[in-house]
């Protein structure tokens, strides 16, 4: 059985739908915590697939979590030997500068449910054509030289980039599951007093988006997961 390890920030942003495709692909899954549980350089290095979730802090925060340094170092040496890596929020906007890229202060928060503007060329993004998705981030990402956005919304014009077929970055939040939603309203309670969400209303759209999301979230990392190449760990 291949192993994945999934890099968390907050325990509630987990794989969510994606754990479901991951299972039936073969993968056997490990949570580890970014500061109080890091990955050696061996594993950053083994492991057949790599996931890096959301959270709370930015790369701007290295200062006072000093371990996103090393999770920075990791993922840079990961991406160099061209492995198998999944970013979601947080997560895509660490492998963005890890390869090179920059990370951006938005305007406003982006905190809700909505399209994706897609390109004719999508690649795995295709499944989410016309589906609205879950978006909580208050940075951008400026994609490193050599990937273009593969989607973007009014505000956030980089939602996902692609490296190969080894590495995927996706700054919405695909993998959301709806029965975590009272979990992430709680735990982020201070960022949405701070940007105003209306709570009502993100409730409504989720039960109205959810089911949809979910499938094609789960097909979207179906896709993803066919198109890595089996490859030998260096």
């Amino acid at each position: 059985m291949m192993k994945c390890l999934a890099l968390y920030h907050v325990r509630f942003e987990d794989l969510g739908v994606f754990a479901g495709p991951l299972e039936r692909a073969g993968y056997a899954v490990e949570y580890r915590h970014a500061g109080a549980a890091p990955f050696s350089l061996d594993e950053w290095r083994d492991a057949d697939l790599v996931v890096v979730l959301g959270g709370p802090i930015g790369v701007g925060d290295a200062p006072a979590y000093p371990w996103l340094n090393a999770e920075l170092a990791g993922l840079a040496h990961r991406l160099a030997l061209r492995r198998p890596t999944l970013g979601i929020c947080l997560g895509a906007q660490l492998m963005a500068v890890a390869l090179g890229g920059r990370i951006v202060r938005r305007h406003a928060m982006e905190i809700g449910w909505s399209r994706l503007d897609l390109g004719a060329d999508a690649g795995p993004l295709d499944a989410l054509r016309g589906i609205p998705v879950l978006h909580w981030h208050g940075d951008n990402i400026v994609p490193p030289d050599g990937s273009a956005s593969l989607a973007a919304t009014d505000g956030t014009p980089c939602q996902a980039f692609a490296v190969g077929s080894h590495a995927l970055a996706l700054q919405c939040h695909v993998e959301f599951a709806a029965a975590a939603l009272e979990e992430w309203l709680a735990g982020h309670a201070v960022e949405l007093a701070h940007a105003g969400t209306d709570l009502h209303a993100l409730r409504a759209a989720t039960a109205r988006h959810g089911r949809d999301l979910a499938l094609a979230g789960t097909e979207l990392l179906r896709r993803w997961l066919a198109g890595i190449q089996p490859q030998e760990t260096p």
